[in-house]
């Protein structure tokens, strides 16, 4: 029988009603304890790392997780995080760079109404989250919600209320969970790639070999561009940013008007980091097609989001800043692309 972790952090699933709203009450043994069905199908010990709303999770949180998978990974098959779905995304994004290339599953779940609740789905996804952790096929950070099976890097929460609350944006599903067993979709080879092969930069049929990081760097902002929008908006962010995700509209108009476009442009100047990328959630950016996003192609320190989420491009952002600078904290912009193509 494999053997499981549980590393629980709080979110809607550890939730209960005390008088001001919900909040993280239950402990990971008492969220385990409400699945008996999980000692059929594994040996799970539990590890509390916090007990937070996950509109609290920050990188540190995300350091923190990844802390406990790497002291914990040569005692367990994989593992299963229990997280608030508000952030999970981003957390999911954010293991898959700080834990590149396992040959473990690690896989994030939670759920939209609390475990104590009579209606919960907490039950199943908790279930489901095990299974898949405890599969042959599974490698990697992976989402299991809603009898979805999702790249850490692709997905999203896109309802606020209905059980299946994410999607995988611009990847297809790697699978579901169905009547108890794993289904991986066709294509879905016995290693799945995603992130957390592909960061490795492993040969075609070498062994998976898992490198843990420990470094991010959190002065990145995500700054949605929107009609009228005043420039003084982007000068207010330089003193505590050191990269701005920057959603562009459509396959990557900038703004021409009123200074929005030289004062982007002024990040790189000072060598600082734009990285674009599209409101649009589908098909990627492309800012080579219009004349209003040209000025930002091939230019050193704009780096090119194509159809990644935005929730990937922060975590991917925080990751590679923090790999590519020296120890004084100045960035070797050459490393830096080279980090962000790679994966």
């Amino acid at each position: 029988m494999k053997r499981v972790l549980v590393i629980a952090t709080g979110g809607t699933i550890a939730s209960a009603e005390e008088g001001s709203g919900l909040a993280p009450a239950l402990t990971g043994e008492q969220l385990v304890a409400f699945v008996p069905e999980v000692a059929q199908v594994c040996h799970v010990e539990v590890a509390q790392v916090m007990n937070v709303d996950s509109t609290n999770m920050r990188p540190e949180g995300w350091l923190t997780i990844a802390g406990e998978v790497r002291r914990s990974y040569d005692d367990f098959d994989g593992f299963v995080v229990l997280h608030g779905t508000d952030t999970l995304a981003y957390t999911a994004a954010g293991l898959s760079y700080l834990v590149q290339g396992s040959p473990k599953p690690i896989v994030l779940t939670g759920s939209q109404l609390p475990m104590g609740d009579p209606g919960t789905d907490g039950k199943r996804n908790l279930l489901d989250a095990v299974r898949v952790a405890c599969d042959d096929a599974a490698v990697g950070v992976m989402v299991a919600f809603g009898g979805k099976v999702i790249s850490g890097t692709a997905a999203r929460k896109v309802r606020t209320r209905s059980f299946e609350a994410f999607d995988s944006l611009n990847v297809p599903d790697l699978g579901r969970v169905r009547d108890g067993r794993v289904e991986w979709a066709d294509g879905v080879c016995g290693r799945i790639c995603g992130a957390a092969r592909a960061c490795a930069a492993e040969e075609v049929g070498a062994p998976s070999t898992v490198r843990f990081y420990d470094a991010l760097n959190p002065r990145v902002a995500v700054l949605k561009l929107t009609p009228g929008m005043d420039a003084l908006v982007v000068d207010a962010l330089r003193p505590a940013c050191d990269a701005l995700v920057v959603e562009a509209f459509g396959l990557g108009g900038i703004p021409e008007y009123d200074g929005i476009t030289e004062t982007l442009l002024a990040w790189v100047d000072v060598g600082k980091t734009l990285v674009m990328t599209t409101q649009c959630p589908y098909e990627g950016a492309d800012l080579s097609v219009y004349e209003v996003g040209r000025a930002f192609c091939d230019r050193p320190g704009v780096l090119m989001g194509g159809s990644a989420t935005t929730e990937a491009l922060l975590a991917k952002t925080m990751w590679a800043l923090a790999q590519a600078a020296d120890p004084d904290g100045v960035v070797d912009r050459e490393q830096l692309a080279e980090l962000f193509a790679s994966c």
